[in-house]
C-alpha cells in the first residue's frame, strides 16, 4: 500500500464541472510531476456534476441542465479527448439547424445567415417579417455608422441599439443573447460577454461588413442554418452527464465526499495551512484550497479570512431559471418542428423565454413516435423572477398554455418535469472585467488559494473547465515549489 501521509493536501469545495475539473487536473498533474497530492472534493449535495444532470425515463434522455456545449472554445473538447470518450460525442441534427423567433404570436424562422444580432445575407434578411421595413433600413445604417472611439465598457443593449437600431435588439438580439445569459441586455457588459462584436466594429467599422467578410472567408455554412450556430454544439449519446460521470470515475476512490457542507474557512498562518470548517462542526486542514462555487457561495466562506474579497464576490449578481421537459406523442404536435427550437423576445410578455425541440435537435432523445420539448422560464429582472418563483404546477400550467398556442398541441403531455436552478447564472454586468481583476488581485494575496466557476471568465461548460484547469495550475505552482 502506498504511504500518502507525507503528501500535501488539497481541498476543492464544490462538485460541479469546475470543481471536478480542478480535482482531476490536480491529481493528474501532481502525479506527472512525481509529487502527487492528496485531493479531496467536498460537495454539499448528494451527487456531483452540479447543473449537468441527465436522467432517463421511458426511453427519453432528459437533461436537467445544459444539453450541449460549444466546441469552438477548445477546453471541453480537449478534456473529452484526453478522457478517451470522444467516441461518445453527438452533434446536433444537421438537417434541422434553423431556429425561430416569436413575433406577435407567430413563430418565424431566423433568416439564413443571421448571427445573433445582424445579417450576413441580403435576401433572407429583406424577406423576413421579423422586422419592419423601418427596422431593416435602420439596421442597414450599420454599414456607414462610424466606429466608437471610446474604450469605456458598453452594455449589449447600448451597443446593438447604437449600431443596428432598437428592433435589432428587441426582436432578435435580446432573446438570442438573453437566452444564453438569462440576462437583461441593458446591464450586460459587451466586453465580458460578446467581445467578438466589439472586435468586429473596430476591425471592419461595421458588424454587417464583418459578418459578410466572415461568410466569404468560410464559403458559407450549412444550408438552413440561422440564429444560434447549432453546428458548433456538441453533446453525448447518453447525455451531458457522461462528462461529469467520467471525471468522477477518474478520481481516486476516496476523493469525493458527498453531503459535506463547508461553513467557513480560516488560515492558520503558524502552520501555513487552511482550516476548512464543516457545517457539522468538524474541521479539516489543507495546504491548498479551491472554492468552485457560485460567487455568492464563495463570498460566505471567506467572509472572515478575507472580508474585502468576500464583499467583491458578493457583488456579482445571479439570475435563476427553470427548465421544463415535456414529452408528447409526435402526432399530438401539429407544428412541423422543423428546427432546433425558438426564442421569445421580452416584448412578447410571455412566461417562457425559449423552447428547444430536443428530440429534433439531438438524436435519440425520445422514442420514435414521441417528441421531447424543453421550455425555459425565469431569467433576470422582476418578470423573470416572478415566473421562476411560482410553484412547479403553476409553471407547467403556464408553459403548456403557451406551447398549446404556439405549437398547436393536442392533449396533455406524457410527462412534464420541472428543474429549478436558483441563483445559478452569473450576470456579467457593466464593469465585470474590472471587478474580476479586483477579485483575482485580492485572491492572489491568500496563500495556496484559488477560485473557479462560472462567475469570472465565461458561463459555459468550456469556460468552467478552463477556469478549473487554471485554478489547478495556480495551486500546483504554489504547492509544489
Amino acid at each position: 500500500m502506498t504511504d500518502t501521509s507525507n503528501r500535501k493536501q488539497a481541498i476543492v469545495i464544490g462538485g460541479g464541472i469546475a470543481g471536478l475539473t480542478t480535482c482531476y487536473r490536480l491529481v493528474t498533474e501532481s502525479a506527472k510531476r512525481g509529487n502527487p497530492l492528496n485531493v479531496k472534493l467536498l460537495e454539499a449535495g448528494d451527487r456531483v456534476g452540479g447543473a449537468i444532470h441527465t436522467s432517463k425515463q421511458d426511453g427519453f434522455i432528459i437533461e436537467h441542465g445544459p444539453d450541449v456545449f460549444i466546441s469552438t472554445k477548445p477546453w471541453a473538447k480537449a478534456l473529452v479527448e484526453e478522457l478517451g470518450i470522444a467516441d461518445q460525442f453527438l452533434g446536433t441534427n444537421p438537417k434541422e439547424r434553423r431556429s425561430f423567433v416569436l413575433r406577435k404570436g407567430r413563430l418565424y424562422p431566423v433568416p439564413d445567415g443571421f448571427y445573433l444580432m445582424a445579417p450576413a445575407s441580403f435576401m433572407p434578411f429583406v424577406k423576413t417579417p421579423i422586422f419592419s421595413w423601418g427596422g431593416k433600413l435602420r439596421m442597414g445604417l450599420d454599414w456607414i455608422i462610424p466606429r466608437r472611439r471610446s474604450d469605456e465598457d458598453e452594455s449589449l443593449e447600448g451597443f446593438i441599439t447604437r449600431r443596428l437600431g432598437k428592433q435589432a435588439f428587441t426582436r432578435i438580439a435580446q432573446p438570442m443573447i438573453g437566452g444564453i445569459y438569462t440576462a437583461d441586455g441593458k446591464d450586460l457588459s459587451l466586453k465580458a460577454t460578446m467581445p467578438q462584436f466589439l472586435e468586429m466594429e473596430q476591425k471592419h467599422g461595421s458588424i454587417i461588413k464583418a459578418l459578410v467578410a466572415r461568410k466569404k472567408e468560410s464559403q458559407g455554412g450549412a444550408s438552413g442554418t440561422s440564429g444560434a450556430r447549432y453546428s458548433l454544439f456538441l453533446s453525448f449519446k447518453d447525455g451531458m452527464q457522461t462528462l461529469t460521470d467520467t471525471l468522477a470515475e477518474r478520481l481516486p476512490h476516496d476523493c469525493i465526499q458527498l453531503g459535506t457542507k463547508v461553513s467557513h474557512l480560516d488560515y492558520q498562518s503558524d502552520q501555513e495551512k487552511w482550516g476548512v470548517h464543516l457545517a457539522n462542526g468538524e474541521q479539516l486542514q489543507s495546504d491548498l484550497v479551491c472554492i468552485a462555487l457560485p460567487a455568492h457561495g464563495a463570498a460566505g466562506l471567506v467572509k472572515t479570512v478575507a472580508p474585502n474579497l468576500s464583499e467583491s464576490l458578493a457583488s456579482i449578481p445571479y439570475a435563476s431559471s427553470a427548465i421544463v421537459n415535456l414529452a408528447f406523442r409526435r402526432a399530438d404536435i401539429e407544428h412541423p418542428l422543423n428546427g432546433a427550437g425558438f426564442v421569445v423576445p421580452a416584448v412578447e410578455e410571455r412566461s417562457i423565454i425559449g423552447c428547444t425541440f430536443s428530440s429534433v435537435k439531438l438524436e435519440g432523445r425520445a422514442p420514435g413516435d414521441y417528441a421531447l420539448l424543453r421550455a425555459y422560464v425565469g431569467g433576470a429582472g422582476n418578470r423573470g423572477e416572478a415566473h421562476f418563483n411560482r410553484s412547479e404546477s403553476e409553471i407547467v400550467k403556464s408553459v403548456l398554455r403557451e406551447l398549446h398556442e404556439l405549437l398547436a398541441l393536442k392533449g396533455d403531455p406524457q410527462f412534464a418535469l420541472v428543474y429549478k436552478h436558483p441563483n445559478a447564472m452569473a450576470q456579467y454586468h457593466l464593469g465585470h472585467l474590472d471587478l474580476v481583476a479586483e477579485i483575482e488581485a485580492q485572491a492572489k494575496k491568500l496563500p495556496g488559494f484559488a477560485l473557479a466557476g462560472n462567475a469570472y471568465h465565461g458561463i459555459g461548460i468550456p469556460d468552467c473547465i478552463n477556469s478549473g484547469e487554471k485554478a489547478a495550475s495556480l495551486l500546483l505552482e504554489q504547492g509544489l515549489k
